[in-house]
């Protein structure tokens, strides 16, 4: 089985692998392997090597990510190598403070807008999905709802009955609200800048 995206070949392990290890958790999962040459031939490992190694990666990984990946020992003829699966997590993964993605054959650190869009890609959210921890129902303009709900009736996305109840319920209707009970930025598009998100 050659190298590709997700499978990785090393002759001895580096922590610096801890790095493709999240790249991997962050993008489609993988395979490294260590005890094997970059033309996929098992050239071993030594059993004092083996024993440490064993115990280290999955310690490191842990400490290091917060995550758990299956290190095994396998064999070809008296040879021993390491195969450490890592699965792909469904929230984005750190190493030391850095977010590291595969892609193709190269592991690329994840910065900057590329970094947002990817964090809230991992949390199942948009950027209208995302709470605004300090945005009350109280702070919202009794006028900007007011003609939110005007608005509402008349084209007949709510039904007038439903918008004769408390603010607080109304937002709770439309969804507004995230699974900590804070405001989401949709709530503010729609209030404060009349952005009909119905």
């Amino acid at each position: 089985m050659p190298e590709h995206q997700t499978i990785e070949w090393k002759e001895s392990w580096r922590d610096d692998y801890l790095e493709w290890i999240c790249g991997y958790a962050n993008a489609y999962g993988g395979i490294l392997y260590i005890g094997k040459n970059d033309n996929g031939d098992v050239i071993g490992l030594n059993d004092r090597d083996v024993k440490k190694l064993l115990e280290t990666i999955p310690n490191k990984i842990t400490d290091t990510m917060g995550i758990v990946a299956d290190v095994n020992l396998l064999y070809d003829d008296d040879l021993q190598y390491i195969e450490i699966v890592v699965d792909k997590y469904p929230s984005l993964i750190s190493y030391h403070g850095k977010y590291f993605y595969r892609s193709g054959s190269t592991m690329r650190t994840i910065t900057g807008k590329e970094l947002d869009k990817a964090l809230l890609k991992s949390q199942s959210r948009t950027w209208d999905g995302m709470p605004i921890l300090k945005l009350k129902v109280e702070d919202l303009k009794q006028e900007a709802i007011k003609l939110f709900k005007e608005k509402a009736v008349r084209r007949g996305r709510l039904m007038l009955e439903e918008t004769r109840v408390e603010d607080t319920i109304l937002m709770e209707n439309l969804h507004l609200f995230d699974e900590e009970g804070y405001l989401i930025r949709a709530a503010m598009l729609a209030l404060f800048e009349g952005v009909d998100l119905l």
